[in-house]
């Protein structure tokens, strides 16, 4: 059973890596271009209508989506569920649209009409929630790459294509670019769930509408929503909000305390510091977070030393921690020589000139915090009881008060400016990985068994290269001066090459163990 589990969910891990991977390289592409038409004061304010969108989704689904990842549950049962997250979103769009509204409107083109149309997109794609928490239970992560996939070549090519027309026109169209772009990211997603998810939904007897529900064992509001899940989904609210706080905390002071240049240049660095974490470490982290419910849910603690899926989730957890390091052991010793170079050539010198090659420098330190809580806080929220939960919230609020302080104190008094905010995210990171293995300690130890951090660090060798490494970029500094950029690019990359051979060659015993673990069928063969 969990050898099954474990290989959906490493097939549907790669999915959702290959298609960040995909979804971003196209991203990525599509904002060289943008850069080349937009001021640092049209990306600030792109930052702020996607920080509208992503508040409402959060708090419309997030805590409903991992309410429904916890435990297992029929089909149509989760199906029912999702539709509160469209219900409650719905007054949502329109409150939070109007509060921004009563505030100080940005001073750019066309910009009420691009919140008007990402409300609509808002709408839109929280209509797609029916079918996702439907691909998520049934693990049918192929639809869901197809889907994401599609959605985000059409975002793309609407908001490169309206930006391209607009300046071949002569025509200043503001922001509106980005919100053409998001309509039809929602749109594509909801034609392609709908495309895709009607004939399962058919053969496997589920309806994507609401249907009530007939329990004997399982009580039901209104004969539709669980009530075990809707009271869970209310305790995970309570704690999402303030996650949320803390999460987007960065976003909300930016916005509040910098100009609308300095934003620009934090939103960029953040977007290109931030690629790592979205491409990898989010789907590793969404994919670990079912299986850990899973395999903890079903191998409740027993008269047995240690039962087997709880065996299993204290190892894959152990091996995905190991990864995570040697990746953010990388990032720091590589990540704030390259980037600013990198930088230089995906943006160009009028946005390196911003300050936002220094920010992306020490966003590299931020990244290994960022990776850590990720998986560490997937865990917490698969197993975590509602009371574990409630005490968690109580700590994000003390860890709330602990950013905002490192935050004055970075942004007000040392100025620091955007590389303050960093340093204030570190400290919110900290302490909330302080207490996510505290639990992840704890709970193990219930379970009679224990949770080391000593086997998933590097081995003395890895360490000790990557602290060779700062060095020796410093003392090859200007050995290829005189071939400018290009030169550059060859001495860090060479660099990191033969950094990447040595990880791979002191820990090959640790990605041998991990292919073999995710490939178990081709183990079960050879001992037949």
């Amino acid at each position: 059973m969990s050898s099954s589990i474990l290989s959906a969910s490493a097939k549907g891990a790669t999915f959702l890596i290959l298609l960040q991977v995909g979804s971003r390289a196209l991203t990525f592409a599509v904002n060289q271009i943008l850069l080349r038409f937009l001021s640092p004061e049209l990306l600030g304010v792109s930052a702020q209508l996607e920080l509208y969108s992503i508040s409402v989704l959060y708090f419309a689904r997030e805590s409903l989506r991992v309410a429904l990842q916890r435990q297992a549950h029929g089909v149509q049962t989760v199906i029912n569920l999702s539709y509160l997250a469209i219900l409650l979103g719905v007054p949502l769009i329109y409150a939070l649209a109007i509060l921004w509204l009563q505030t100080e409107i940005p001073p750019v083109p066309y910009f009420v009409d691009a919140l008007s149309l990402y409300c609509f997109a808002t709408f839109i794609e929280l209509l797609t929630e029916p079918a996702f928490v439907a691909i998520q239970q049934k693990m049918l992560y192929k639809v869901r790459a197809s889907a994401e996939t599609t959605a985000t070549l059409l975002r793309c090519l609407g908001t490169c294509g309206s930006a391209i027309w607009a300046s071949r026109s002569g025509v200043d169209i503001g922001v509106l670019p980005f919100a053409i772009g998001q309509l039809a990211y929602a749109l594509a997603l909801l034609v392609v769930y709908a495309v895709r998810m009607w004939p399962i939904s058919v053969k496997e007897q589920f309806s994507l509408w609401p249907r009530r529900m007939l329990s004997l064992k399982t009580k039901y509001i209104l004969s539709y929503f669980s009530e075990p899940l809707c009271r869970l989904s209310l305790s995970l609210y309570v704690q999402s909000s303030v996650k949320y706080i803390l999460t987007q905390g960065d976003s909300i002071l930016i916005t509040s305390l910098a100009s609308l240049g300095d934003q620009g240049a934090y939103a960029l660095a953040s977007n290109y510091g931030g690629l790592i974490a979205r491409m990898l470490f989010q789907p590793i982290e969404e994919s670990s977070r079912n299986l850990f419910a899973k395999l903890c849910a079903s191998n409740p603690p027993s008269n047995k030393p240690l039962p087997d899926g709880i065996r299993q989730a204290r190892e894959i957890l152990g091996d995905i921690l190991k990864l995570y390091n040697l990746i953010s052991l990388a990032a720091c010793a590589l990540g704030p020589t390259i980037a600013p170079l990198l930088l230089k050539i995906v943006a160009g010198s009028k946005w390196a000139e911003t300050g936002a090659g220094d920010v992306l420098a020490t966003y590299c330190y931020y990244i290994p915090l960022l990776a850590l809580n990720g998986v560490t806080e997937a865990f917490a929220a698969a197993v975590a009881t509602n009371a574990q939960l409630h005490k968690q919230s109580l700590y994000m609020g003390a860890f709330f008060a602990g950013f905002a302080g490192s935050a004055y104190l970075f942004l007000q008094v040392l100025e620091l400016g955007a590389q303050g905010l960093v340093y204030a995210n570190c400290v919110n990171m900290a302490l909330r990985i302080v207490w996510n293995l505290s639990f992840i300690r704890s709970y193990f130890q219930q379970n009679g068994s224990t949770f080391e951090i000593r086997p998933t660090l590097p081995s003395m060798y890895t360490i000790s290269a990557a602290l060779a490494i700062p060095g020796t970029l410093r003392g090859t500094s200007g050995v290829f001066k005189q071939y400018g950029l290009v030169g550059e690019l060859v001495r860090t990359g060479g660099i990191a090459a033969a950094f990447g051979c040595q990880i791979l060659f002191n820990e090959r015993d640790y990605f041998i163990r991990c292919y073999r673990m995710l490939r178990p069928q081709n183990t079960d063969k050879k001992s037949q």
